[in-house]
């Protein structure tokens, strides 16, 4: 199941369903509104825009009925987080998968989205997107990274259709500055590709998001299966231990034993603890060689900009030794 893709005049929704975002970064946030609005797009803001309850927007509750009212909502094209935050999980129960179903809407974010996204597409098989944020990405200073903005064009307004190969942006980025303050744009560095870790070919569901989001819910029934997936996988600010930590919790649960391939995001402000081995080897050593499947790492996914667009379900090939991802179908129909 698949939205239509979008147009200019679409309605688009904005929702808050864990950092308070708007409220913290009002400056950035209203740059990224008008973003999507020079684009061509209405905004309809969720009512949690401006609360703020400590680390949270509003209750559980509330987030809930904030994006089950964007989701009933039938002028509404696309639904959009502000930002991602550490409790969107806490959602899954209450979210209107029946509406969605019957309505079919473009569902994007990314980082702790990631529990929406796939709780959404795990209950209802609608396509939805791991891609740019209202705050981090639409309002970036002083304006959308020109990539970023190419690639959600190129899978959300179907300004590209598959089959069709992605490519490397040239440059990236994954410097931190405060956004209160920021005042120039931020620094770029040349892009040095992405990386076989492990060669082979293979095709399968593109299914995954930020890795340590999937903590919260693993192997509930808000995961989707992931026999024969494309998985991929990301994360923000973590150190060596950590990382240790969930790349085992995968192979505890299995996923190593289930997928066709894996994809690895770049890692923004990643901490090796001093340790005398990268990520990739550690990678490598959790898995173990039980099953051989094809890995590609160094990716633009996720916290590092620009960053590609992922359509959670849609096929895909993975060829890790020539650093190639290709969809083999749209995340979007019409």
């Amino acid at each position: 199941m698949k939205a239509m893709r979008l147009k200019k005049g679409d309605k688009i929704g904005v929702f808050t369903p864990s950092t308070p975002a708007p409220s913290l970064f009002p400056n950035r946030y209203e740059r990224g509104l008008n973003c999507l609005k020079r684009m061509g797009f209405e905004i309809v803001e969720g009512e949690n825009a401006s609360k703020k309850e400590a680390y949270r927007s509003a209750s559980v509750t509330a987030r809930a009925n904030e994006l089950n009212n964007l989701i009933r909502n039938n002028q509404i094209k696309a639904i959009i987080s502000s930002i991602g935050g550490t409790n969107s999980n806490s959602l899954l129960p209450y979210i209107d998968y029946e509406s969605l179903r019957n309505d079919p809407k473009a569902i994007i974010g990314y980082s702790d989205v990631t529990a929406i996204l796939l709780g959404i597409y795990a209950k209802t098989g609608l396509t939805t997107f791991y891609g740019p944020a209202i705050v981090p990405s639409f309002g970036e200073y002083p304006d959308m990274l020109t990539d970023g903005k190419r690639f959600f064009e190129n899978v959300l307004m179907g300004m590209k259709s598959a089959p069709y190969k992605l490519e490397a942006p040239e440059k990236w980025t994954d410097e931190r500055i405060d956004w209160r303050t920021q005042d120039r744009p931020k620094k770029m560095v040349e892009n040095s590709g992405w990386k076989c870790l492990r060669n082979g070919k293979a095709e399968g569901k593109l299914i995954g998001g930020n890795l340590n989001t999937m903590a919260g819910f693993l192997k509930s029934n808000y995961f989707p299966n992931l026999k024969n997936a494309i998985l991929f996988i990301e994360d923000s600010a973590k150190d060596m231990a950590m990382e240790e930590r969930l790349f085992s919790m995968l192979k505890l649960a299995g996923v190593f034993d289930e997928i066709n391939g894996l994809i690895v995001g770049k890692h923004e402000q990643f901490n090796d603890l001093g340790a005398p081995f990268s990520l990739d080897d550690l990678l490598l050593e959790v898995i173990g060689d039980r099953r051989e499947f094809p890995i590609l790492t160094n990716v633009d996914i996720g916290h590092t900009f620009p960053s590609h667009v992922f359509p959670v379900g849609i096929n895909v090939e993975l060829d890790a030794k020539h650093g190639e991802i290709k969809f083999l179908e749209d995340g979007v129909a019409g």
